[in-house]
Formats: structure tokens, sequence, C-alpha cells
């Protein structure tokens, strides 16, 4: 597992200035095309969405008062605090802020080659072999597997597919995360 604090990550803006990006990782690293993605998106502006071509998308309203996503088509949505919100990259929705900027944990999988859950956990967390995954701390306290180190809110690790994270443990009743467990597609 690999360490990571929101507040240390390079932000990165982006091409159309309505906001910027701070990389968690993008798997495999070094690769040209990700397999899958995670990023902490900080949203400053009503705007269009980036296409992204054959990617599965989901985002997590960190903060702020909520995104309303819109495309031609009749999509229409609105992501709330901790709640999952999926639709596929080539939909280029447009944003509209309410009650101003956003951060959103934007996690982004290849389709065919990987799937993402996120869900929002108080208790221990167990990822499966063969699965990779990013955990966020919201609040609280919690270890990663045997370390000392505790992490805070805006911090969190990371792993690659294989054999199996380390078990993820809250260390108080306050302790609260978001988990994206990111499993290979069928036949992948």
């Amino acid at each position: 597992m690999r360490r990571f604090d929101v507040g240390t990550l390079a932000a990165g803006r982006w091409r159309n200035g309505g906001g910027v990006t701070r990389e968690i990782v993008s798997w495999p690293a070094g690769a040209a095309d990700f397999a899958w993605r995670a990023s902490v998106a900080d949203i400053e502006a009503d705007g269009p969405f980036s296409a992204f071509p054959g990617v599965d998308r989901t985002f997590t309203l960190l903060a702020g008062g909520g995104v309303r996503l819109t495309a031609p088509g009749g999509f229409d949505r609105t992501a709330r605090p901790e709640e999952p919100l999926g639709f596929p990259g080539e939909l280029e929705p447009t944003a509209r802020l309410d009650g101003g900027a956003c951060r959103v944990l934007n996690l982004m999988v290849r389709r065919g080659r990987w799937t993402v859950r996120v869900e929002r956990v108080t208790g221990a967390v167990a990822p499966p072999a063969g699965h990779a995954g990013v955990f966020l701390v919201r609040g609280g306290r919690w270890r990663a597997g045997g370390e000392e180190r505790p992490m805070g809110a805006g911090q969190g690790v990371w792993w690659g597919g294989g054999a199996g994270g380390e078990e993820l443990v809250p260390l108080a009743s306050d302790a609260v995360a978001l988990w994206a467990d990111l499993a290979p597609a069928a036949g992948y």
C-alpha cells in the first residue's frame, strides 16, 4: 500500500480553466494509457467536462453544495455528499455548481478492463485478492495494516491488483472513509 496526503499532491489546472486535479495514481504507472486512475478534483466554475472515450467515470462529492451534470439525451443527475455518481466518459456532461466551488474524488476505469465501486465505510475493510483500491479518510483516524502512523482526514492509501491489500482499521467511533474497490473485469 502506498500512502498519500491530498494536501501535498501536485495540482494541475484543467485545459478549460474550470478547476484543478490532484492525481493520486494512474495505473499502471508510466503507461501511455491508464487502466484506472484516481484523483481529487476541485471544480471551480460551471462548464463542460472533457471527453474520455472508452472510460467509465465515478465521482463522489467531498466538499461543496453539489454538482448537477446534464448532457444531451436526457442525462440529468446531481452529485450529493459521499454518494458516488457514475457516467460514461463519452458523455461530456456540463457541470453546474450548487453553492460555489466543490471538491470530488474522481475514479476513471477503462471499460471492459476494470470496474469500480465506491462506498462510504465506518468499519474495517479487507481488500479482496486481485483487486486494486483507493482508500480516502474523511474523518477520525485509521490504520493501514501493521503501520504505526495513523491516517487522518485527507490522507489515504492506494494499491494495485495482486495478492490483496492489508486490512484498513478504524481507530475511533467517528472514523469514516471512502473506499474505491477496483476489480478486474470478467475475462481480463
